[in-house]
This record gives structure tokens, sequence and C-alpha cells, in this order.
């Protein structure tokens, strides 16, 4: 069991103070957007005894402190990512690849020449990334597509279905997937009828106190366009679903699912991958028809996830091979076993101290995390929560 001291990525949409205020640091007027903890070649974690040796090199030398069935079905490669992200504003459209078709664009983009660092490149390994994000303030998102016809009347209630039946006229014509598809690839091309835009907001900033999923509607166009004045992303993002997290709660991410997070901070556990297909609400590149190949054009009801377990051990029920996750917070002075002693697992502290016992013991206060190899058994005494997070195979 080793400490370690993640990576800060200082992306522009980060909030200023809440990723330092975990950490125990001042905040240094840059956007603190996320926190890794793991071992992606992007910002590996390196250890506090060794600040120049990364934990990626060290599980080159040690693969075997990653776990048996993790190795066998990964290779020496740590198969899970965790993080700290905070966002003070909308990021980007975007949606993440399955295993195939991350091997499939990593292939073709190495093929043609194109840098890991290229700002055309949207396959920075061949991973996938399914991802959980677990609130530890409110938090807001946009994931997957709200019914057509839904999405239709809601437009309607707007006021601006006539004007816009060009664009979304097919959320009522059509089948639900060829509808969503080809409403969503008209937004992405409506640059010369910015105009539709504009009227949205104007309709929007009308209906803002109005109740139940108009009101969201509207207020999700208007806050959106406070950071993208005009951008015609926001058409895209009202054809999405609103979503709302309290702390403690969470929502996973399948590959194929155009999501965006709109505010708050949060833990974040997904395979080990930095692979974005973006699709609007940002001045990175778009890969329309990289984009269309990987959306999942589906109706698709967010489920909220609300940790599962006992005696101060509750795991979040996702479903992905590459990561598990858990939340410990002890109801009693025994404290509690730290899941999963057959994965290297990594742990952080978010709230209160813990001493964590094993072959050596370590204490931990709210920001510091350890990296434990697979075998090791830990015990963990304290007060407050930690997340875990450890290879699902």
């Amino acid at each position: 069991m080793r400490r370690l001291v993640g990576t800060v990525q200082h992306f522009a949409w980060g909030d200023r103070t809440e990723i330092p205020r975990i950490l125990g640091v001042e905040p240094d007027g840059h956007p603190w957007a996320e926190y890794w903890l793991g071992a992606h070649h992007g910002g590996p974690a390196t250890f506090l005894d060794a600040p120049d040796e990364s934990l990626a090199a060290y599980l080159t030398r040690h693969p075997e402190q990653i776990g048996e069935a993790s190795v066998e079905a990964y290779g020496a490669k740590l198969p899970f990512l965790m993080k700290i992200l905070s966002c003070a504003s909308p990021l980007s459209l975007q949606v993440h690849p399955t295993r195939e078709q991350a091997v499939a664009g990593y292939a073709k983009e190495s093929l043609i020449g194109l840098p890991v660092s290229h700002p055309e490149r949207s396959y920075k390994d061949d991973w996938p990334k399914p991802e959980t994000i677990i609130a530890l303030t409110p938090f807001e998102g946009l994931l997957g597509f709200r019914s057509p016809i839904e999405t239709a009347e809601l437009f309607e209630q707007l006021g601006v279905e006539r004007e816009l039946a060009s664009v979304i006229g097919p959320l009522r014509d059509r089948s639900e997937q060829l509808a969503l598809q080809e409403v969503f690839l008209d937004v992405l091309t409506i640059r010369k009828r910015r105009h539709l835009v504009d009227l949205v907001l104007a309709r929007a900033v009308e209906c803002l106190d109005a109740e139940g999923p108009l009101g969201r509607f509207a207020r999700t166009a208007v806050d959106i366009d406070e950071h993208f004045p005009g951008d015609p992303g926001i058409l895209a993002a009202l054809l999405m679903n609103h979503f709302t997290l309290a702390p403690g709660e969470a929502i996973s991410l399948e590959p194929g699912e155009l999501h965006a997070y709109l505010r708050g901070t949060g833990i974040e556990v997904m395979a080990s991958s930095d692979n974005v297909i973006r699709g609007g609400l940002t001045q990175k590149h778009i890969d329309v028809d990289g984009l269309l190949g990987l959306v999942n054009f589906r109706t698709l009801h967010p489920k909220v996830q609300r940790p599962e377990g006992s005696d101060g051990a509750y795991r979040y029920p996702t479903s992905f091979p590459e990561f598990e996750v858990w939340l410990l917070a002890p109801v009693s002075d025994s404290g509690v076993d730290l899941p999963h002693t057959s994965s290297a697992r990594i742990a952080l502290t978010t709230d209160g101290r813990f001493a964590l016992e094993g072959d050596t013991t370590v204490t931990l206060q709210p920001g510091e995390a350890v990296f434990i190899p697979a075998g090791e058994h830990v015990h963990a005494r304290g007060t407050g929560q930690m997340f875990v997070a450890a290879a699902g195979a």
C-alpha cells in the first residue's frame, strides 16, 4: 500500500475551487477540471515517496500487483481510472466507443499518422470508456435521447414548433431511430440557420418559471447559452434527457450514449481510456461521420443509482467488466474491510479521516489516496467517506 499523488487537468470548463478544497490546497486562479488517479499515459499518478516514479511504470515492472484475473483479461495494464471531476460550465456533447470501435478508431488514426496530441485526434488509446459518475455535490447533466414525440411536444409548448418545422419535423414523422438520427444530423449542420437557435432562446427566456418538464427544457437552453452563446449544439442538447444527482447518487454511461455534464463535482470511475468523440458545445474537432457511427439513436430513460450494501461498505451497481466502485462509510469504531482483495485498488478519501491497516498502516485525510496491490488485505477505521475503485474482472 503506497500513497499516490494524482495529475491535475486544467481544462477550461473546470471549477476553480472545488478540487483544491477537497485536496486541501489553495486555489491558484486556474480551472481545476479533473484530478486523475490511475495509470493512463495521459496523466499517470505518481507515488508520494517516489515523485519520479509513475504508477504506470511501476505496474509495468510488477504486473502481479494488478491481479491475476485482470491481467488475464486485459493484460499488464491497470484497467480503470479514478478521477475527481468538477465542472463550472458544460462539457462538450460527447460519446465514447465500444472496445471494438476503439481498436478500429485508434488503428485508423495511427495509420494516417495523426499524433496522439493532434487536435483532430479522437482516439487517444484503443480502449472503451464506460464510466460512472458519483455526485459529491448536486450534479446536473444530459444523457441519451428523450422520446422524439415528447421532445416535439416540448418545442410545441415553447411555441416554436412551426418555425422549427424544417429541423424538428421528423420527430413526429419518422420512426424513433430515424427521427433522432435525422434531426441530430441536421442540428450539427444548422449554422446557416442560427436565427432558429436565437428564436428558441428568446422563447425559452419567457418560460424559465414554467413548472415541470417545460421549465427544465427552457432552463437547459438558457443555461447552456450563457457559456456557448447561440451555439447550434443547444438544439442538440434539447433532444436529450436532463438528470440531477444528489450527493451519493450515481449514473452510469454505456458506450454509444450521447452525454454532457453541466455542473457539479463528483467521483468518476471509468475504463482506463481518454477516448472522446465530440458532438457539439465545443471549439474542438467534431468528426460528424465518426460520431454518427457511434451514437445510439434510441430513447433512453436515465437510471439514477444508489449504493447497495451494509455495515459501512456500499457498492454501486455497475455492470462494466473493467471496473467496480464502492463507497466506504464505517458505521462503528470496528471499521470495515476494503473489498475486492484479488484486484489492485485505488482508495480516495473525500471526507473525514481514515487509518488503513494492511501490510503497512497509512492515514488518509480528505483528498489523499493510496494504491493497494492485489492480495493485500486492508482494514479501514475512521469516519467520513472513502471511495474505492478496483478491476471488475
